[in-house]
């Protein structure tokens, strides 16, 4: 048991699962990769807006409501799954989530109407939430000295898969069909949830015995109670607004005249994001180090910076790609860093705390997508990154005055159950 633990905890009550020694870098990997390959599932449509648009028949202002459907399928499940953690055994729920998740994205791909084109992308979003899952388990099993570090690993190996989710997503689609994609996640999604219950460790502890209905209040509680939570997950909100501001709609302006990009070439400006991967090491690092706070305020700081050479992308795809790499590596920085923050806040809740900060970047994720894609069929690229923007300097001065000047240590682990602290 952690030194954070509280000594003489209730009985059939788990305040903090204790950290296994052996979480070897193998185990990690795999954490990383599951995690990775789970919320690319998110990310596949984005390069595919214009060819979705045209087969169904849904205008360029509403296309960009299938990524929001499948955000908010993953803001539900956010909070409806990812807090089972806490009262669950672990390793059994995402492996059922990971089996289910392969269900619905064969049924994505062999949509044939728009309503379930809708419906299946929506219930995707909802499973692939085991992506968080899987984040809180690794943080629960790291010591508290490597937390940060290992939630940085598994998070790296998040960015990963959201930046070649557009790459993979726009070659299948070039080479085969956008069908191709969805069905070709599904089996590896599969051949992912068997290799998960073989390696993932076994769980002996025993859970935090709390009714479902408790437990979703608990989670509500909890951000109302903690105005670290609450800051963490507003900047949450705002970050991943503008990430999905570019994301959601850039394939719009690149696949339209002059440019005419093809899916292949679209998809590979994700590649120029792939910095965010190397920013979600460090800043794990820095974390652990006491220095989340400035990480977070620089950061937020290059997220603005960003959205300057970000205007130009009509003029040069250069200017697309150093603002890509500076958004991506922004907002893994700023993400890493609020995981590790808040779950060393509250460990005692780590699934809770993980699945209810997870809702403010999905509604954030959400908005972006909407925003964007309707803002750019009535102004323009230009208005849309004013927008992406604005919510980067509104995610700073929420930083500047309203986060604290010092990330607090763990505080005494104990369960919590609705209205408790």
């Amino acid at each position: 048991m952690t030194t954070e633990c509280r000594k003489g905890e209730k009985q059939g009550t788990e305040t903090a699962r204790s950290p296994a020694p052996g979480l070897s870098r193998g185990t990690v990997a795999l954490f990383a990769v599951a995690s990775g390959t789970a919320v690319a599932n998110v990310y596949f449509a984005q390069p595919l807006l214009a060819t979705l648009g045209q087969e169904f028949g849904i205008g360029q202002g509403a296309v960009g409501t299938l990524v929001t459907a499948t955000q908010v399928g993953y803001g539900l499940g956010l909070f409806l799954l990812v807090p089972l953690g806490d009262t669950l055994n672990r390793r059994k729920l995402v492996t059922t989530q990971s089996l289910l998740l392969a269900a619905a994205l064969a049924a994505l791909g062999t949509a044939a109407h728009v309503p379930a084109l809708f419906a299946s992308a929506a219930v995707m979003g909802f499973l692939a939430v085991v992506t968080q899952s899987l984040v809180a388990y690794a943080a629960a099993l790291a010591t508290p000295d490597r937390r940060g570090h290992v939630v940085g690993q598994v998070t790296g190996g998040i960015v990963v898969g959201i930046l070649l989710a557009r790459t993979v997503s726009g070659v299948l689609a070039d080479l085969a069909d956008w069908r191709t994609v969805y069905l070709a996640s599904a089996a590896t999604t599969l051949i992912l949830a068997l290799a998960l219950r073989r390696a993932l460790p076994r769980q002996t502890t025993p859970v935090e015995r709390l009714r479902y209905r408790d437990l979703l209040r608990s989670t509500a509680a909890l951000f109302v109670q903690e105005r670290l939570l609450r800051t963490r997950a507003v900047l949450a909100l705002l970050v991943f607004a503008s990430f999905s501001v570019l994301w959601s709609c850039v394939a719009l302006p690149l696949s339209a005249q002059p440019l005419s990009l093809t899916h292949t070439a679209i998809g590979a400006f994700g590649l120029a994001g792939a910095a965010g991967a190397l920013a979600a090491a460090p800043a794990g690092r820095l974390h652990d180090r006491g220095h989340a706070r400035r990480t977070t305020g620089g950061a937020l700081f290059l997220l603005a910076l960003s959205w300057i050479p970000l205007a130009f992308t009509r003029q040069s795809l250069w200017a697309l790609a150093v603002g890509a790499v500076l958004l991506d590596l922004a907002v893994q920085a700023v993400h890493v860093t609020n995981q590790s923050v808040i779950y060393t806040h509250r460990p005692d809740a780590g699934g809770r705390v993980i699945g209810g900060y997870m809702v403010f970047y999905s509604v954030g994720s959400a908005i972006g997508a909407w925003a964007s894609t309707t803002l750019y069929a009535i102004a323009g690229w230009g208005a849309v990154c004013l927008l992406g923007a604005a919510f980067s300097l509104l995610a700073l001065a929420v930083w500047a005055f309203l986060d604290p000047p010092a990330s607090p240590t763990a505080r005494e682990e104990r369960p919590i159950g609705y209205g408790g602290r």
